[in-house]
């Protein structure tokens, strides 16, 4: 059983415990932090979600990420579902983005790595593979319907000011 901390809407600690796969009450929320990782020579890394994931099964997406275990700030989260899903260790972790829906608090951040590309590592049940893309092809995701809406929107700050998306 993952147990969550559960968060009001301005993103402090409610002292309530959530369940994963209990419904979340109202006015709680819980927090997910996401990865976007970018190689040092300008390529971005996309994973593929493994067909059996009950959202976007069989997707590619420009995230390493998840759930924010009890007791976890977002930094440490995300450090831990980039090792978990991806293999790569994050030296430096720069915050760029902040996204609440109706249920969840989204913290989301860039890595910018110096891995081998070739050790990306795939975790059982989250993802079935990956590629790097280039930032001309990373930019033509973006802006196609291959970029995941949600995550667009939750990365949009990013995009913008990368020049990827228009203001």
């Amino acid at each position: 059983m993952e147990i969550w901390d559960g968060y009001d809407q301005n993103g402090a600690l409610a002292g309530v415990d959530l369940v994963r796969g209990s419904p979340i009450p109202a006015g709680l929320y819980h927090l997910v932090c996401e990865i976007l990782v970018r190689h040092i020579d300008g390529s971005y890394l996309l994973m593929q979600r493994a067909f059996t994931k009950p959202h976007y099964g069989g997707r590619f997406e420009a995230t390493a990420g998840g759930a924010a275990l009890k007791g976890e700030d977002p930094e440490t989260c995300a450090r831990r579902e980039l090792m978990e899903e991806t293999g790569i260790r994050a030296e430096t972790l720069t915050r760029i983005g902040h996204f609440v829906s109706a249920d969840t608090i989204y913290e989301s951040f860039l890595c910018i790595t110096d891995c081998a590309k070739d050790s990306v590592t795939l975790q059982e049940g989250e993802t079935i593979g990956y590629r790097w893309v280039s930032e001309a092809d990373f930019i033509a995701f973006v802006n196609s319907d291959g970029m995941i809406d949600a995550q667009k929107a939750r990365y949009r700050g990013y995009l913008v000011q990368r020049g990827y998306l228009p203001r």
